[in-house]
């Protein structure tokens, strides 16, 4: 097809004025799980304490009628501790981006703390769920927060040559790994339950999120028919609560624990711990730019490790 001769068109054009949507998308996970589950509290000291007991074991030996009583041990408590860490996020913007009319945003300035806000949640998230051991700092040494794997040893599952933390200063040792399979999560809910452990979520990593679709229950995809408002397109094949023998648990995807580790969680014995939750810090100016922060002081609180699990050392692809 001919071109009109002399026909003005956009190529030549110099002076069409953009046309920039004004809205940003942002697709980056948010989810923050284990942050979320558990319960929220203040300290006022960067080590904080709560504690822990157990029972005394069960008995099925009587005592004789008008016997003297003989006197037991009381049963004390045990104290557990972990430390505050802190991390940041800041964001510079100059005199004349601040001064600027930035598509989709009301500031830059605004725009960026939004940003590194969210960004420094998903960096919340990845501590609480990780496997570093407890460091109480010194003035030259970074604090760091003991993570859920390195808490846990009662109820666990690790591959060939994996082991606990030695002590709540380590990170537990990755063994080797192996595929998640319905017969090794079993196990690991039998310890619970023998233990007293009614985790109800489990927390995984994409890959092995696929693989608890494929336990027995169900191995094949199924087409649902049109009953209870599904309807009869839709295939089945996600496993979003596993019915165990000790009670449901909720399945949930994360983005941010290690992919090789699947995390049983009972929610009311975790929790987070704020010396200063998310305070935003003005650092000045330098030149004609301006510097804003955002602090987090914060640690996992344990509330008794033997409640909730983890199988580790699971292959990711």
């Amino acid at each position: 097809m001919a071109i009109i001769t002399n026909a003005f068109d956009t190529y030549t054009a110099t002076s069409d004025r953009e046309d920039l949507s004004n809205v940003i998308y942002n697709i980056s996970p948010m989810e923050t799980p284990l942050v979320s589950l558990g319960g929220k509290r203040s300290v006022k000291n960067v080590q904080f304490d709560w504690q822990t007991e157990s029972l005394p074991a069960a008995t099925a030996t009587g005592v004789l009628e008008g016997g003297e009583i003989s006197r037991a041990a009381s049963t004390a408590t045990t104290r557990a501790a972990n430390v505050c860490q802190i991390n940041t996020r800041n964001a510079t913007v100059t005199g004349s981006q601040q001064a600027s009319d930035p598509a989709a945003k009301k500031s830059e300035m605004a725009h960026q703390m939004s940003v590194i806000g969210r960004a420094l949640k998903r960096d919340v998230e990845k501590t609480i769920s990780g496997q570093q051991g407890r460091n109480n700092g010194a003035a030259a040494t970074v604090r760091a927060t003991r993570g859920f794997e390195s808490w846990i040893t009662t109820n666990d599952s690790r591959g060939t040559n994996g082991a606990d933390a030695a002590n709540e200063s380590s990170a537990p040792t990755d063994g080797t790994q192996r595929a998640f399979t319905e017969t090794i999560l079993k196990s690991v809910l039998s310890t619970c339950f023998t233990n007293g452990a009614y985790p109800s979520v489990m927390i995984v990593g994409a890959f092995n999120k696929q693989a608890v679709s494929g336990f027995a229950g169900r191995a094949s995809a199924t087409q649902a028919v049109a009953l209870e408002g599904i309807p009869a397109d839709h295939v089945q094949a996600a496993v979003s609560v596993y019915t165990s023998d000790f009670g449901d648990i909720k399945i949930v995807p994360s983005n941010f624990n290690r992919a090789r580790s699947a995390l049983l969680v009972d929610p009311e014995y975790i929790g987070t711990s704020y010396l200063r939750s998310f305070e935003t810090q003005d650092l000045g100016s330098i030149g004609d730019a301006i510097t804003k922060a955002i602090y987090v002081e914060f640690g996992l609180e344990m509330k008794n490790e033997a409640a909730n699990g983890i199988v580790a050392d699971l292959t990711t692809s």
